[in-house]
């Protein structure tokens, strides 16, 4: 993969900038996604319309669009010289990175059960995004990040991790309570409840925010933060739609919830 690489980019000077210039289209991206967030639902789930492409299933959907995100890292680890990797921060850093992947691309989605199948161009953005930040993440920790000697040991590193690790199990747990909603057979929709969900309608969203936010901080880098922003922007948006849909759909929906931030929002 290195010769792959070296055919793309002319020096390692070439390919960082290249990295850096991916992150801030990432965070262009970001702000153009806002704009159109505010007139259309990120078309999926609840909000699929075949008017964005055919339905894929969502068990498979889930699986193929997340894979990159996984197997585009593993192979510039594995197949690359990745220079940086003996460093214990950039480990801990592709270490958060790889859980939450690990975790959804080859478990989450064999857990889904039902779900609405997702239209295909939504899939299809899905999957070009996980190559592309797969790439952008990995690459610049395997091979250029660069931290102090004693950097696992700054607050920034520390708040970081812990924020990410806090985020991680909200993450999981909200997406054991949403499974488990209906029992078998069952049909429709409920009202989801427990865990963060005593407060917000998005906890699943805000669980993966807060990793990503908590990944940046550690990570300390344009191309983390371009990606916690990205994150930010897509998920708030859904959880904010969410928490109208509930309103709308239950009568007995609770008033005192907020969309994404106990107590505020």
């Amino acid at each position: 993969m290195d010769t792959f690489l070296q055919h793309l980019f002319s020096s390692q000077e070439e390919e960082l900038y290249i990295l850096d210039c991916l992150s801030y289209l990432m965070i262009f991206m970001a702000l153009v996604t806002f704009l159109a967030l505010l007139v259309e639902n990120v078309p999926y789930g609840r909000y699929s319309d075949r008017k964005f492409g055919f339905p894929v299933s969502a068990r498979v959907a889930w699986f193929i669009q997340e894979l990159p995100a996984l197997v585009v890292p593993l192979a510039l680890v594995l197949w690359t010289s990745a220079s940086k990797t003996v460093h214990l921060p950039n480990q801990l850093l592709l270490t958060m990175y790889f859980c939450h992947y690990i975790q959804r691309s080859l478990i989450y989605p064999f857990l889904i059960r039902g779900g609405k199948p997702t239209p295909f161009a939504s899939f299809a953005l899905a999957f070009v995004f996980c190559i592309y930040n797969g790439y952008l993440q990995v690459r610049y920790l395997s091979h250029y990040a660069e931290f102090p000697s004693d950097w696992v040991t700054h607050p920034c590193f520390i708040s970081g991790t812990c924020l990410w690790l806090f985020g991680w199990i909200i993450n999981i747990h909200s997406d054991h309570i949403l499974r488990n909603l209906r029992a078998p057979g069952e049909t429709g929709y409920k009202i989801p409840r427990g865990g963060m969900f005593l407060y917000i309608s998005g906890a699943n969203f805000l669980g993966e925010i807060l990793e990503w936010a908590g990944f940046a901080l550690a990570g300390h880098s344009i191309h983390s933060v371009a990606f916690a922003f990205f994150t930010c922007i897509i998920l708030s948006s859904r959880a904010v739609a969410h928490h109208k849909w509930y309103l709308t759909k239950f009568e007995d929906y609770p008033k005192s919830r907020k969309a994404l931030i106990p107590f505020v929002f």
